[in-house]
């Protein structure tokens, strides 16, 4: 049964070799009595050949299907003139069978294996063989040598790999949590971790001083392409390193991964943004730097305006208007423009206002087509194109509304428009977005929350704006950003117990509800807690940006659909009553429940 080498790797080096091969019969082709196999594994395919001159292995041959899983004897020799295949690693040579052995027969499978064009539902329903598809193996093996060059860097860079809890203490601060009921303890629940923060900077005040784990966390969150419920981060935290130093040594990181795994070589050193420009001039603070566009503030001459649509959104609390010229726009038709206007809608925006820029010398109503040229003044025409640097042939999109909204909607358009008309460069283009606010205001709750999270420490001196003006207070957090996706983020800790406790009271958590929450935390600072900081990484995104993905369901083996299901084992699901009586709980009655 010893298996000379995998496959996709037999190739010229074994000419002349008997070789031992094993695999999945990927396809099989009868040429004029002569039997051709695609003999298929992890590393790649090769071709096997069955002559009617040897009749046993032929008779054996002509039973093979579909995924049916053999075992190869044969000599490696030559692909006739004419034949070879560039395209396969494997591709100069054959196998000529000397023997076969059938280790498992297999059904016709729900789908070929080459077939571009499978739901995601019988994908996932059928998981088992879609990991056997060609690009699904390409895609787990590039997650395993992405993790390998992770694992070695910080190995290199005196890095312990520790694990943390899986079972945890809920914190209602963050994202909707997953519980998990205690049998032992009547009525009180476990809840699984949405990252391991607090841990890793426990073992920072433990003396570990560098610390990293590649962990599964757990979001109860509405999904979309780049979110699952578990999902994996590459979580990192150093003691002793400022803010500057930390983002140079998981700089050195990103490159080494995606050299060693995909062989790219990413700019050195990454750009570095502030979140303020970042929301400025191209609205998100993942701005993907590819596409060359940017936005143009107008809401200062927007307040003195006569259009009293674009007056009223300058004149909000957090109101913005804002333009975005894309060149030679305005060949677009109407329909794109309400195509690209029912877009922005999406993201809150109530309409989008346009001016073509058919001839950027007559600022008038012959030379700008929009309905709204006719309600602005000549003078605020001429700043308009003045700012964007709109010429004839461009087409200006208008954003008005709060300020969120605004960035929100131009910013997913900049992105869009710069893709869709060919703006975008080609390649990597890697960026840390640094100065982020430490507290956000929340409209609904009419509170202030922590922008990252509440251990995030300020830049020097901004504990000054707590009380009187918490939204001027700027934070010691990094985000790597990597065409236009967020692939990690983190910050410099708090490692005083006065600064967390302040922090605590500017987001309205009471000295009691500190105890109740974060006693742990707040007693282990008093014992000599060391400056620190650190990263997580998207582990899944930043491979699904590796593999050319669309979605991170494609780099993760067993992955949940958008409704948070599993396919293939049917999960979840409903218990038995006698396991739900030993965990103490009663599920209300609903017509979409159902218990077993």
């Amino acid at each position: 049964m010893k298996r000379t080498d995998y496959c996709g790797r037999i190739d010229r080096r074994h000419l002349e070799q008997i070789v031992t091969v094993m695999g999945w019969v990927h396809r099989r082709r009868d040429h004029g009595g002569v039997i051709f196999v695609d003999l298929r594994d992890r590393e790649g395919l090769v071709q096997v050949v069955f002559d009617p001159d040897r009749p046993e292995s032929f008779a054996t041959a002509e039973r093979l299907r579909n995924e049916y899983v053999v075992r190869v004897i044969g000599l490696v020799r030559p692909r006739p003139e004419g034949t070879v295949n560039a395209n396969l690693g494997s591709g100069e040579i054959e196998v000529l069978a000397h023997d076969i052995e059938i280790l498992n027969a297999a059904l016709t499978p729900p789908f070929q294996l080459d077939d571009e064009n499978i739901s995601e539902t019988v994908r996932l329903q059928h998981r088992v063989l879609d990991l056997r598809r060609p690009q699904m193996q390409k895609n787990m093996m590039l997650r395993h040598r992405t993790a390998t060059a992770a694992r070695r860097y910080l190995d290199a860079h005196g890095f312990i790999d520790i694990e943390t809890p899986m079972l945890y203490k809920s914190t209602p601060e963050g994202a909707r949590e997953f519980l998990v009921p205690s049998r032992i303890h009547h009525g009180q629940f476990y809840a699984l971790p949405q990252s391991p923060q607090l841990f890793k900077q426990l073992l920072m005040m433990a003396g570990f001083d560098r610390y990293y784990q590649i962990v599964k966390c757990f979001r109860d969150e509405d999904l979309r392409a780049d979110r699952q419920p578990e999902f994996t981060q590459i979580d990192i935290e150093t003691s002793f390193l400022d803010e500057q130093e930390i983002r140079d040594l998981m700089e050195g990181l990103v490159r080494t991964m995606f050299r060693d795994a995909l062989g790219v070589a990413l700019p050195d050193p990454f750009p570095v943004m502030r979140f303020a420009d970042a929301m400025r001039d191209y609205g998100s603070d993942k701005p993907d730097m590819r596409v060359p566009l940017k936005l143009t503030e107008l809401t200062d001459v927007m307040k003195t305006a006569d259009f009293k649509v674009f007056r009223a959104a300058a004149e909000l609390r957090n109101g913005r208007v804002a333009a975005l010229n894309v060149p030679g726009g305005g060949a677009l038709s109407r329909k794109e423009i309400d195509d690209y206007a029912a877009f922005a809608g999406i993201y809150g925006a109530k309409g989008l206002a346009y001016i073509k820029v058919n001839d950027a010398s007559r600022v008038s109503e012959e030379g700008l087509q929009s309905p709204i040229v006719k309600f602005m003044s000549q003078d605020l025409l001429h700043a308009i194109l003045q700012r964007t640097g709109a010429k004839s042939g461009d087409l200006i999109l208008f954003g008005a509304d709060r300020e969120k909204v605004v960035n929100d909607a131009l910013g997913a358009l900049r992105a869009k428009i710069g893709h869709d008309r060919g703006l975008a460069e080609s390649g990597w283009r890697p960026l840390w977005v640094v100065d982020f606010p430490m507290f956000e205001y929340d409209d609904a709750a009419r509170t202030w929350a922590a922008r990252h999270h509440p251990f995030t420490a300020p830049k020097d001196g901004h504990e000054a704006f707590f009380d009187a003006d918490p939204g001027r207070a700027v934070a010691k957090a990094y985000d790597v950003v990597l065409n236009g996706w967020e692939i990690g983020g983190g910050s410099v800790r708090i490692h005083r117990e006065e600064v967390q406790s302040r922090v605590f009271a500017a987001l309205r958590i009471s000295p009691e509800d500190q105890r109740r929450k974060f006693g742990f935390l707040l007693d282990a600072l008093q014992y000599g807690a060391p400056p620190h900081g650190g990263i997580a990484f998207g582990l899944d995104r930043m491979v699904t940006l590796m593999a050319g993905a669309e979605s991170i369901r494609e780099v993760i083996a067993f992955p949940k659909t958008q409704r948070g299901q599993d396919l293939l084992v049917d999960a979840p699901t409903a218990v038995p009553e006698q396991q739900l009586r030993d965990l103490h709980i009663r599920i209300r009655a609903s017509d979409s429940v159902k218990v077993s």
